[in-house]
């Protein structure tokens, strides 16, 4: 499986023909993203819609917030579950990861649980984490 990270997923929605390219390449036909990509992202459209300072501006963030919404519904998303729990509360204990933010590593906690591939720019990050493989698909 191969779950496309945040970064990754929004290069991909924005018509980024080298993700696109290596979408299709792809052997593996589980290609997915997880809850806490799914949770960022909404969480910023959420932030342009109530932030949204005039009328028109609302009328787009919320066409936006929409078309977000239409676009998880094409994807598999995949939960956070109790063996993602136990990955994490073992990252969580590891020396060292301090510096790597709670979603990457809730993010790694759900890739380790599926035995998957994440699909990232952010490799300094998530290359820190034992066990985790991440690719480079935009770049």
């Amino acid at each position: 499986m191969h779950l496309l990270d945040t970064d990754t997923l929004t290069h991909l929605w924005a018509g980024n023909e080298r993700v696109a390219q290596r979408l299709q390449m792809v052997a593996d036909p589980d290609v997915a993203t997880t809850v806490v990509t799914k949770a960022e992202v909404l969480r910023g459209r959420i932030d342009f819609l109530l932030k949204a300072a005039t009328g028109p501006e609302v009328v787009r963030a919320q066409q936006l917030f929409t078309r977000t919404e239409d676009a998880f519904a094409q994807i598999l998303v995949i939960a956070f579950d109790s063996g993602a729990a136990e990955h994490f509360e073992r990252l969580r204990a590891t020396k060292g990861l301090a510096k790597v933010g709670r979603a990457d590593l809730l993010i790694a906690s759900i890739a380790l649980a599926q035995r998957a591939i994440i699909v990232t720019r952010n490799l300094r990050h998530f290359r820190q984490i034992p066990g985790v493989t991440s690719i480079n698909w935009v770049d």
